[in-house]
This record gives C-alpha cells, structure tokens and sequence, in this order.
C-alpha cells in the first residue's frame, strides 16, 4: 500500500489534476490502479495549497465517470466471453465477472452507484453494465450519482484531515472498511423505502 500510495503521489505531484483524471479513468476501465489512494492523496495536498480542489473534484469526477462509460461501451461491444478471454491480466476473471453480474442482475442501477465504494465492483462496474445489457440511460444515471456521491466523500474526508500524507494510508484502509459496511447498509435501506412506495 505505501509503495502503491507514494507512486500515485509523485504521479499526482509531478502531474496534477491530469494525473488524477488518467488514474481514474484507467481504474474505472479495469486497471489495477490505486484510485481511492489518488483522490485522497491530490485532496490532500488540495489542502496544503499545492493543488486547487476544484480541479482535484473536477477531475477525479470525469475521470470516473467517463472511464466508466468507456468500459460500458468495451462491455456492450464485445461482451463478456470476449472480456474474460482476454482481461485475465487485469483481474477480469470468469468468476470476478460471475460474481459482478449476480450483483448487477439483483440490484441493477443501485449496484452501479453503491458498487463504486467497493474494490472489484468499482473497477468491473461498468464492463459488466455494458456486457449484461442495462439500458445506457440507466447505467449512465447511476453512474453519475456514484462517482459524485465516491468523489464527494473522498475529497472532502482528506481535504479536511489532509495535512499530512500519512493520513493517506490511515484513511484508505479504515474508511474502505467502514464503506464496505455502510454502502450495503445504504442499499437496504434504499429498497425497503422502494418496496415502502410500491406497497
């Protein structure tokens, strides 16, 4: 974890919001790219004054929203046969995508927004989209309010605790933890409300 966070540091340090942008975007496509450990880390020196938050929020939001929508299309196009056949490298298993699309097939556009708090889901969220079929529309709303809802909640946790880079690691490993929890307690709670309405 520190090797992978002092990477994407001097990444982001030599770079800056560009930097930020392609992480996410490659991340959002599949990579094995540390994309939380970016945002936190460009949030944070945001809050050292090296950085303007504004691009770092900017950035970090298209990046994961067209990175999503890229591997939505990759996923539509060539479908899933194609993608496990050729994304072993990238962690894009038979059973990475099994598991993927048994969640995409209970929850549908609730996983494309709470799967961006979760490593994996996040980084297959939009190949499995495109490859099981979800409407563009649907995909494309949900996406937008995950990446805003993922974006928010990392800028704005590291911006205000960032001061210091050691924080990068700390935060990382207990609010991944802490949203693996919350995220799904999110999702119950988002359905018993539906099924509330429909009653």
């Amino acid at each position: 974890m520190h090797a992978i966070a002092h990477a994407a540091e001097v990444f982001i340090a030599t770079y800056g919001a560009p930097a930020l942008f392609v992480t996410l975007a490659l991340e959002s496509l599949g990579a094995p790219v540390p994309g939380e450990s970016a945002v936190v880390i460009a949030a944070a020196a945001a809050a050292r004054g090296e950085i303007d938050i504004r691009a770092v929020v900017l950035a970090a939001f298209l990046g994961a929203v067209l990175g999503d929508n890229i591997g939505y299309l990759i996923g539509r196009k060539l479908g899933r046969q194609t993608l496990v056949r050729y994304g072993g490298r990238f962690g894009v298993t038979d059973a990475a995508m099994a598991k993927a699309e048994a969640i995409t097939a209970r929850w549908g556009p609730l996983m494309v927004v709470s799967a961006r708090f979760v490593v994996l889901l996040r980084q297959l969220n939009g190949l499995v989209a495109g490859s099981t079929g979800m409407p563009w529309l649907h995909f494309l709303a949900a996406n937008v309010v995950g990446a805003a809802l993922w974006v928010g909640v990392w800028t704005t946790l590291a911006y205000k605790l960032g001061q210091d880079t050691a924080i990068v690691p700390y935060l990382w490993h207990h609010l991944s933890l802490l949203a693996a929890v919350l995220v799904p307690a999110l999702i119950v709670v988002m359905l018993l409300l539906r099924l509330r309405r429909t009653e």
